[in-house]
């Protein structure tokens, strides 16, 4: 199992999310369109993170097996915390003025996805697998 840890604490730092799970992706031999979700998927969690937190980090981990190209990636921070995770998942739901899409898209975009919240650490994870081909 292979990990890779990034500090999130600004734009930069996002772009680089996005990008090296895109190449994790890539390397173990995900099709472009998982890819994209990944890419998709660290960028909205990650921007979550300056938004809401200001700084967090975010862990990509090749979970890979035999028969499935398996990618986890959990994205923390020690924020505020997510008052109402059943209401954050809601579409259009938001405390930041955007569109509230970030948490449900980035649902959509995933195989799974888990959420564990309060005052002090947001962590949120989600899976990406694809069989070998």
């Amino acid at each position: 199992m292979t990990t890779q840890r990034f500090n999130i604490k600004n734009e930069k730092d996002v772009v680089l999310a996005r990008s090296e799970v895109r190449a994790m992706a890539r390397d173990l031999g995900f099709g472009v369109a998982n890819q994209t979700r990944l890419a998709t998927a660290i960028s909205e969690l990650t921007r979550n993170v300056l938004n809401y937190a200001g700084s967090g980090h975010c862990d990509l981990n090749d979970e890979s097996t035999a028969d499935l190209l398996s990618i986890r990636v959990v994205v923390e921070d020690n924020g505020p915390g997510i008052d109402n995770i059943d209401q954050a998942m809601q579409d259009g739901f938001t405390t930041g003025g955007s569109l509230g899409a970030g948490l449900p898209g980035t649902n959509r975009l995933v195989d799974e996805m888990k959420i564990e919240s309060r005052p002090g650490l947001t962590k949120v994870e989600f899976t990406m697998s694809q069989a070998k081909v």
